[in-house]
């Protein structure tokens, strides 16, 4: 049978990769429809969060014990590098946050918002005012 047959065993089996893909659009979604800067931040972590979710699901073997030299040769293993990376990828994603939500409170004391449509207004508002500033000088 040549044709891709959607059964239970097959969501089921594969949930890790249907999760990190609900997750993934949930972030992606979240990131590209909210004004708020806050929210962005929230749906940028939520996208991070399901590329984790995916490296490590990936990194596991079921019945695959730790990398440790035993003397049984059929062993079979579960690669720890997935883990790793995530662990230094997690250090970096709260950084990022941080940087991101300082970048927000900076933001909301100087223009007195967090929205991004009322930022572009007052922007071309700012770009207006030195326009009109700079012709009336010459």
């Amino acid at each position: 049978m040549s044709e891709l047959v959607l059964d239970l065993e097959f969501i089921v089996g594969h949930y890790n990769y249907w999760m990190f893909v609900i997750l993934m659009m949930t972030g992606l979604y979240v990131t590209v429809s909210r004004g708020n800067l806050v929210k962005k931040i929230v749906g940028l972590n939520i996208f991070q969060t399901s590329v984790f979710m995916l490296y490590i699901s990936m990194g596991k073997i079921i019945g695959g014990t730790a990398p440790i030299l035993i003397d049984d040769p059929d062993a079979v293993y579960s690669n720890p590098l997935p883990h790793v990376l995530i662990l230094t990828a997690i250090v970096v994603g709260i950084a990022t946050t941080a940087l991101g939500l300082a970048l927000v409170v900076r933001i909301r004391e100087t223009y007195g918002t967090i929205e991004e449509d009322e930022l572009l207004v007052l922007e071309h508002e700012m770009e207006f005012a030195e326009a009109v500033q700079g012709g009336g000088s010459r």
